[in-house]
């Protein structure tokens, strides 16, 4: 199914990039520009055409890996891409495992000692973190750890005087890779912010989702058998308890993983993190139509990709679902 939905996909968001106001042709020549000049470059675009053959004809260049290039830099999309998308990959996978770890962490602790002031303090603080705004939050920690402590940088992702040769684009690889510690650090200390203000939505998320999901589990037959058995606390907890849970948590993981992927826009704005999002924001200002439709379908995808990839995880985590 995974191809159909990519083909509407590209296909709702090619309908939607031509009901924007504005006319490409007159945003790259100025509006001096002559009707001669503004009818060729027309006719050079396409734009002169029925809807359903630019379809076409994005669909023809979509195949070939062209994605256009961009009217704001004049660059193929596809390499800006490359660079704007490594740079949002690689934000939201420390933002996750951040919030895997801290709130898969809390939500267990919370089932295990349930009604303890840890769960009463874990669930409020869960509360808290979904209903926080991200742009105020990444405000407020610039303003403490960057201006107040000077502890952490407050954008980008490398300082300027930190030479790094860009291989994958993928900052924490490429200095892995030349074996550059210093640079490595570097990067690291841009994530921080950024990542911790990602992550505090889905940590909350998957924190509630944890809890409930572990005190469902821990109420199941199998669990009192368990304990009538006279199995440890431990085993009982990791082994009976929580494999068992953690099918809805992995979904919930992947759909924010997703949903990290193309809600870091906030984030990337208030950090100046040069990601997709940020990227394609510019693009919707700019009225840069390849920008936006190369950045929304990649965006698009990987979120489906996510998803087939918990599915697939479901047969590892449940031996009665079988491919």
């Amino acid at each position: 199914m995974l191809i159909p939905v990519v083909l509407v996909l590209s296909f709702v968001i090619f309908l939607m990039i031509q009901a924007i106001p504005g006319d490409p042709a007159q945003i790259m020549l100025g509006q001096r520009a002559s009707p001669e000049a503004l009818e060729e470059l027309r006719h050079k675009m396409g734009l002169d055409k029925p809807w359903y053959i630019r379809y076409g004809l994005f669909l023809q260049r979509l195949s070939k890996g062209d994605l256009g290039k961009s009217i704001m830099s004049g660059r193929p999309v596809a390499s800006e891409l490359k660079e704007k998308m490594a740079a949002t990959i690689e934000l939201s996978v420390f933002a996750i495992l951040i919030a895997i770890l801290v709130g898969i962490l809390a939500g267990f602790i919370s089932a295990w000692k349930k009604y303890s002031i840890f769960d009463y303090l874990s669930m409020l603080g869960a509360l808290i973190g979904v209903s926080m705004p991200i742009y105020w939050l990444g405000f407020m920690m610039i303003i403490l750890f960057s201006l107040n402590l000077g502890w952490l940088p407050t954008s980008g992702r490398l300082e300027a005087t930190t030479a790094l040769t860009a291989i994958t684009n993928f900052y924490l690889i490429d200095t892995v890779i030349q074996g550059d510690w210093t640079a490595f650090k570097d990067v690291v200390i841009h994530l921080i912010l950024p990542a911790v203000t990602l992550a505090t939505v889905p940590m909350a998320i998957i924190a509630r989702m944890t809890r409930s999901s572990m005190l469902e589990s821990l109420n199941q037959d199998y669990v009192r058998t368990a304990k009538a058995k006279g199995l440890g606390t431990s085993r009982i907890l990791f082994i009976h308890a929580f494999k068992n849970a953690a099918i809805p948590i992995v979904t919930v993981v992947g759909l924010q993983f997703g949903h990290l992927m193309g809600g870091a826009i906030l984030t990337e704005t208030v950090f100046s993190w040069p990601g997709v999002g940020r990227w394609i924001l510019e693009g919707i200002m700019a009225r840069d139509f390849p920008v936006i439709a190369g950045g929304t379908l990649a965006v698009a995808t990987l979120f489906i990709l996510v998803n087939l990839l918990v599915d697939l995880l479901y047969a590892f985590l449940d031996p009665r679902i079988r491919y």
